[in-house]
């Protein structure tokens, strides 16, 4: 890089051709005083300090940097889509701005070492896609809709030294054009988590206890609310339901009320079949007989869904009703014997598709769980079978360029008016490549080859990432002028992070069925991109442990959501492909993370937030976790941030699921001898010394913990203090 700086311009090129240009703002008057420093090759760190001899009251500091090219490609981590509207700091997890051309890679970095240290002085990013320019600032902001930020007046700077500073990470690789997030991700993951990984961030509790904790919380403590159980057609079955509130705890001083109608739900994210094979898994590990039949109950409610060619609902809902006691309107249920089945109310009702409508992704999801279920926990030839039927209709749902439709009327199975050509559809490719393996039938496989290359065509390189939840969840904003268009002044489509763990995750099925290597450097790209709405830092105006978890989607504000569950084991399946370390890190970051909202002693931070905003809170509540925290866009040191409800299938149980899937598949420690390479998952260190593996006890707890080697073979071992293994591959 080659950089011009004075006190009027700001000038970077690359093999002299010119970058981009800024103005430094002036304070008051002062320009600030710019260093400029190589980090790493291709990586500079730019600093602007300014020296103010007296408090100033300045409504925005901006640095301006206006391109000088015009980028095929923008990327940012949120929308700041009208003038005046920014990306506030609360939405950095990690932040950056992206312009790629044709033969360059581009990125601006807020320095996460600074930012936020300076309570007065908040910082923001922007991009102005028309005109070019990228915007790294301070200001005030509030929040407009859900989620977004508008720069507000009143900033105040007491006087003495202030400093803004950013990183400019350029790549010009072959593989960096592919994958722009390639280079800049693997520079904040190295900067700034990996420090806080060896400090044993975000929590070093072994996560049994947050599992116990959970299933004595949804099966003891809060059973009467939680667990549901009934005879659905002259079949028991049962479940936890959808959702339940703080006004259902047993401490709770006045009447309970639900927040939504009482519901059992397998849709993309409340799925009760992918909750109960956690449950399954560890009642397996641990010899609880009564959990395993609790996992079978819900297995038998996923079949119980009526099956009318081919397809099946998701939700069983009872008729509610509202009563008003005290003055107060309670929410009550009817009971199951009002119960229905339905489908998922989060639809495009603005086009006329309503809860009655099958979803195509919730069918697909909950067809690939029975078939893992079938595959990895005990063979069931009716999980087999009901999987293969549903297949074999959607099938004949895939249009001529290899999408399948979003939702199907209930009656004509015909495909809605929106939505019929989205990444939703690599959910249904992955369950086709698994049905390939069941059935050994290669019309699966083509079939989810065709829908795989529709992706990579029209969504991928555009980085269209519309699903459901982009549109038809709590944030309402473009569903109407949005939908399939980019947002003009960013230059980016509105996008849910969802849609790209569904094709990262289609991608390597692909590549595994193939052995193409195209599909595993796109499935990389995808990857590479998620992981950028993934936690690399501790923000000081974030006050629950932050690393490894994931935000939702560009415009909402959610820290730590429960999906960084679900995202888990697909980082630590990318290592076992590439044997890139920072992705298994990555995903025993998200598992670690999956636990850290819940309410329990062995949280005593977060602990300390739910009691002061929910003071009767006590130990009958231990396990209660919101799904994320931050979701309004604001935080504070008082509890600002911490939620009111639990859904089991999108908070503690689906954190217990992921532990416990893990832990089957990549034990407590997985030691990886052909590559040299070591990772502790639960409460673990290990380090490579010299031609041994050295693994030692985080928790200060002795317990027998499950070693799993690359070749699958596994060990249990006593750890107390330390345990050592030869780093070598045996013979």
């Amino acid at each position: 890089m080659e950089w011009t700086s004075t006190p009027e311009l700001l000038h970077l090129s690359h093999s002299s051709t010119p970058v981009f240009e800024a103005v430094p703002p002036a304070i008051a008057g002062q320009a600030p005083v710019i260093q400029i420093d190589a980090i790493e090759p291709e990586i500079n760190r730019v600093s602007l300090i300014w020296r103010l001899d007296a408090d100033t009251a300045v409504d925005d500091i901006a640095l301006n940097c206006v391109l000088n090219f015009i980028p095929g490609f923008w990327w940012a981590p949120h929308l700041a889509p009208e003038p005046g509207h920014c990306i506030a700091q609360h939405v950095f997890r990690s932040p950056a701005v992206i312009a790629v051309r044709g033969d360059l890679v581009c990125a601006l970095v807020p320095d996460l070492g600074l930012c936020g240290t300076r309570q007065e002085a908040p910082w923001y990013l922007d991009v102005d896609a028309p005109r070019r320019t990228i915007t790294l600032g301070m200001s005030r902001t509030e929040v407009v809709n859900h989620v977004g930020y508008r720069k507000s007046p009143g900033m105040q700077i007491p006087a003495g030294p202030l400093e803004l500073a950013f990183f400019i990470v350029i790549d010009t690789s072959q593989e960096g054009l592919l994958n722009p997030w390639r280079k800049l991700g693997g520079f904040l993951w190295e900067r700034y988590a990996r420090p806080l990984l060896a400090q044993g961030q975000p929590h070093t509790v072994p996560m049994d206890r947050y599992v116990e904790h959970t299933y004595r919380w949804a099966f003891e403590t809060w059973k009467e609310a939680v667990w549901q159980e009934f005879d659905l057609n002259g079949v028991r079955v049962g479940a936890p339901c959808f959702i339940v509130t703080v006004t259902q705890s047993p401490n709770y001083p006045g009447e309970p009320s639900h927040r939504e109608p009482l519901s059992i739900w397998n849709q993309a994210w409340f799925s009760s079949l992918r909750s109960a094979s956690g449950a399954f898994r560890y009642a397996r590990r641990t010899g609880n007989t009564a959990l395993l039949e609790r996992a079978r109950l819900t297995k038998a409610f996923a079949l119980a869904a009526p099956m009318k060619k081919g397809l099946f609902p998701a939700v069983y809902r009872t008729e509610m009703e509202t009563v008003e006691k005290d003055g107060e309107r309670i929410m009550k249920s009817k009971g199951w014997e009002t119960g229905y089945w339905t489908n998922s109310d989060r639809c495009p009702r603005n086009f006329g598709v309503t809860p009655d409508w099958y979803h195509v992704l919730d069918m697909s999801w909950t067809a690939l769980l029975m078939l893992r279920w079938h595959e990895d926990l005990e063979p069931d030839p009716a999980l087999l079978d009901y999987a293969t039927a549903y297949g074999k209709r959607l099938l004949t749902l895939q249009d001529q360029d290899g999408f399948f439709p979003g939702w199907l009327h209930p009656e004509a199975q015909s495909p809605g008016p929106v939505m019929n050509q989205t990444p939703e559809s690599s959910m249904s490719a992955t369950l086709l490549f698994k049905l390939a393996e069941h059935t050994g039938e290669t019309i699966y496989r083509d079939a989810a080859l065709r829908t795989v290359e529709a992706v990579l065509r029209e969504i991928v390189p555009a980085g269209r990432w519309e699903d459901y939840e982009t549109y038809w969840s709590c944030c309402p904003y473009g569903q109407m002028e949005l939908l399939g268009k980019r947002v003009e002044r960013n230059g980016i489509y509105k996008q849910n992070n969802l849609s790209i763990f569904w094709t990262a995750e289609a991608l390597l099925a692909a590549y595994r069925a193939t052995r193409l290597d195209r599909y595993l450097h796109y499935g990389r790209r995808c990857l590479d991109e998620l992981a950028m709405c993934q936690q690399v830092w501790q923000p000081p105006y974030i006050y629950i442990p932050a690393l490894g978890g994931f935000g939702v989607m560009n415009y909402d504000a959610e820290w730590n959501d429960s999906r960084q569950s679900l995202f888990a084991e697909l980082f630590l399946e990318y290592y076992r492909e590439t044997g890139h370390t920072p992705y298994f890190e990555r995903g025993a970051s998200a598992l670690k993370a999956a636990f850290v909202m819940m309410y329990c002693p062995e949280n005593p931070n977060v602990k300390g937030l739910w009691e002061r905003v929910w003071t009767f809170f006590g130990p009958e509540d231990y396990g209660f976790t919101m799904e994320n925290y931050g979701h309004d866009g604001v935080t504070s040191a008082e509890g600002i941030g911490i939620g009111p409800f639990t859904i089991f299938d999108w908070g503690n149980g689906a954190a217990a699921e992921a532990r416990n899937r893990i832990h089957d598949h990549y034990g407590d420690v997985y030691l990886d001898r052909v590559r040299g390479q070591g990772f502790g998952v639960d409460a673990v260190q290990v380090t490579r010394e010299r031609n041994r593996f050295a693994i030692t006890d985080r928790a200060a707890r002795p317990r027998t913990i499950r070693i799993v080697f690359e070749d699958g073979t596994t060990r249990e071992m006593e750890l107390k203090e330390r345990i050592e293994l030869p780093a070598g591959v045996p013979g």
